[in-house]
């Protein structure tokens, strides 16, 4: 299975070749829970997050994405932030693609579906906050959900 490396601040991360647009949601049912999916690539707990499309707005994208990585459709209800970090790169080992991503992250509410498993995700589901600390999560992904859980949105790099 191809791999996902991701970098972040590493003086060993490779040079990238491209520069993707994504975007993605940190959804929140009303127990407070945090949707996460358990990424097949890497096999990390992340926020639903991918490439916008040509044709689609970040919206669209954040809410295709989610209901395509996790079963769930949602709302947007307001922004996270811009993530724009140039120390964080993504290297694809399936076709040598070395990424510069940076991710506008939307804040959600769930509308429908529930959580399923894919072929990007191996796990689905809804989180609670103290519950954060047993999973293995990207620290670029921790520091948006840190970022949530102090309130401290939006926010730019």
């Amino acid at each position: 299975m191809a791999r996902r490396i991701e970098y972040w601040h590493d003086p060993d991360a490779p040079a990238p070749n491209s520069l993707v647009p994504a975007a993605g949601v940190l959804a929140v049912n009303d127990a407070g829970e945090i949707l996460l999916q358990r990424r097949r690539d890497t096999g990390q707990w992340a926020l639903p997050m991918g490439a916008q499309e040509k044709g689609e707005t970040i919206t669209e994208c954040a809410i295709r994405e989610t209901q395509e990585e996790t079963g769930v459709t949602v709302e947007v209800t307001g922004i996270l932030g811009i993530f724009s970090d140039p120390a964080h790169i993504i290297e694809y080992t399936s076709n040598g693609e070395v990424r510069q991503e940076y991710e506008v992250a939307l804040l959600a509410r769930p509308v429908s579906g529930a959580p399923t498993t894919n072929d990007e995700a191996s796990d689905v589901r809804w989180v609670a906050p103290a519950d954060l600390e047993t999973l293995d999560i990207h620290p670029t992904m921790r520091r948006q959900i840190d970022l949530y859980l102090a309130g401290r949105y939006p926010h730019v790099d």
